[in-house]
């Protein structure tokens, strides 16, 4: 007999708030915040956009966490790749929460800590476990990524229960022999699950993703044939990938050395932490590789995804201290291209080829699988879970807008999926789930070495324009008391025009920037700010109307 709601009783609801990780790969975080609570999940970082001139990375906006600080009762993290972790040291600078993780997890959020000297209160969770955080009971549960530790989330609340499956694959013979926990998934679907988010990152891919052995057993083939010096480039997070290249090496009798300085914080972390299974003598430092034969040696590296300051980076320009490439060297890149990094990877390819080596890379051998479900994987969890409201989260907007469909084809009804952007909000109980007209602030922040937030819109533009058309500086000196021009204007190109080839056009611009100051002295005007603005807009002028570009021009007006 179903249950009458107590009239004039509010139903218990819960807010799902996405800071990041929508319409978008990276930046992961998402809150979730009941009456004076809030639980976050992730918290991680992006790389940036090409037009994104000289910035470092791009973390999500905390400006709603930092004004709730007071409501936070914790923080969970998935997993510890660096869309989901790498924004917690710029977090924990501005608040204090309890962060709650795996084992390798929070090592690698702690080596991250003391990189930017901060203290965070780190507790250690594993797969299985329920932990009470205010009103939110958070239950993890085993799950296969491509990095070791990974859990999802089924978390209790007032509101119902709430399935977050973090990242994921269905690795049926994971490298650790620790397959996703099916049995425990089933029983929470057949409790009942108020709402699910889920990785969307594959979902325009249909079948399923392959196991992490396939990826072995190529490397296999590869090091039995191979009898050259092996180079070869993956993910350092990827602990099961550098477990199967190391056994490979052990086997054909090779020799091991890592480059890379996130490759060696993870392996020495791993091996502390027993992730890592390492035959004494196999690992060998890279400065002593000189004395080993090229057929005896393999170098496990960073810069997979060509990264231009990462270590193959530099091997590939001749630029690595220790590893200088020989002509017939076989080098393997174990991934595939991040979207947005294409180019850098082609790239580093093309210069891996013409300095004479063989490379090996995802487009012609089967050296890299996806750490994300597939289409068949993806309806196999929502078989599991069976949620009655969905909403898709890690991926672009193609990528979740096909995984709504997806779950309309299972037959869940259209108006229970939400498709929402960063700062949206939904309300979520037990009955029912709408998107609210609020929003938070969920700008992209981004850090240019030490500022956070401090590059803008503007400055962007103004560094697009110095890439695009460079910069003219016109320098004048003026006297104090009688404000007539004693020397100059001066014009000073820098990226814009060689001076010494383009005489006529910068005597021109130095007689436009001249009028446009004695225009001004006519008129009387004597504040500076409003004599730089008639010469930049006089000479921006002539100039675009001559060259069509359009530099930045730095008046300076010295007083003497």
């Amino acid at each position: 007999m179903r249950k009458r709601q107590v009239k004039g009783k509010k139903e218990p609801s819960l807010k799902i708030i996405p800071i990041g990780g929508l319409n978008e790969i990276g930046k992961n975080m998402t809150l979730l915040e009941y009456d004076d609570q809030i639980l976050i999940i992730d918290c991680g970082m992006t790389f940036p956009e090409d037009e994104m001139y000289g910035i470092d990375i791009v973390i999500p906006d905390f400006s709603y966490v930092i004004e709730n600080r007071d409501k936070l009762v914790g923080m969970v993290i998935t997993h510890g790749h660096e869309d989901h972790i790498g924004a917690i040291p710029y977090l924990l600078k501005n608040v204090k929460l309890p962060v709650y993780g795996t084992r390798l997890t929070l090592g690698l959020v702690e080596n991250k800590l003391r990189e930017h000297q901060v203290v965070g209160d780190l507790r250690t969770i594993k797969a299985g476990d329920k932990i009470q955080l205010g009103d939110f009971k958070v239950e993890t549960i085993r799950t296969t990524h491509s990095i070791a530790d990974s859990i999802c989330l089924a978390i209790s609340t007032p509101a119902g229960v709430i399935f977050h499956s973090g990242d994921f694959k269905i690795d049926y013979t994971p490298v650790d022999g620790e397959p996703i926990d099916f049995s425990r998934l089933a029983e929470i679907g057949k409790k009942g699950v108020t709402l699910m988010m889920c990785d969307s990152t594959n979902a325009v891919r249909p079948g399923f993703t392959a196991s992490e052995r396939v990826v072995g057993r190529t490397i296999e083939n590869i090091f039995r044939t191979a009898k050259t010096r092996i180079i070869i480039a993956t993910f350092s997070s990827n602990v099961h990938r550098v477990q199967k290249i190391i056994e490979n090496a052990v086997k054909v009798g090779r020799k091991v050395a890592i480059s890379g300085r996130s490759m060696e914080n993870v392996v020495a972390l791993a091996i502390d932490l027993g992730y890592l299974d390492i035959p004494p003598g196999t690992l060998v430092d890279l400065k002593m590789t000189k004395n080993i034969p090229d057929d005896k040696l393999v170098i496990i590296t960073t810069g997979s995804q060509g990264e231009p300051m990462s270590a193959l980076s530099r091997i590939a320009s001749g630029e690595h201290k220790s590893v200088k490439l020989k002509k017939g060297d076989m080098v393997i890149l174990s991934s595939t291209p991040v979207p947005g990094n294409e180019k850098t990877v082609s790239n580093v390819v093309n210069k891996l080829f013409e300095k004479g080596a063989e490379v090996i890379y995802s487009d012609i051998a089967d050296i890299h699988v996806s750490g994300h479900a597939c289409q068949e994987e993806l309806k196999l969890l929502h078989s599991l879970i069976k949620p009655k409201f969905f909403m898709p989260v890690h991926g672009e907007y193609r990528h979740l807008i096909q995984h709504a469909r997806l779950a309309e084809s299972l037959g869940m009804k259209s108006e229970n999926i939400f498709v929402l952007d960063n700062g949206d909000i939904l309300n979520v109980s037990k009955r029912r789930a709408a998107k609210t007209p609020q929003q938070v602030d969920a700008d992209a922040i981004l850090v240019d070495g030490l500022g956070v937030g401090d590059v803008g819109n503007i400055v962007l533009r103004d560094r697009k324009l110095l890439s695009e058309s460079g910069l003219i500086i016109v320098v004048a000196a003026i006297d104090r008391e009688s404000h007539q021009v004693v020397s100059g204007p001066d014009i000073i190109s820098r990226g814009f025009v060689y001076v010494r080839e383009n005489e006529k056009l910068i005597d021109e611009a130095r007689r436009v920037a001249e009028e446009a100051i004695e225009k001004c002295q006519k008129k009387n005007i004597k504040d500076w700010n409003t004599m730089k603005s008639k010469v930049r807009d006089s000479l921006g002028s002539y100039i675009y109307q001559t060259t069509k570009r359009d530099p930045i021009i730095l008046p300076i007006f010295l007083e003497v």
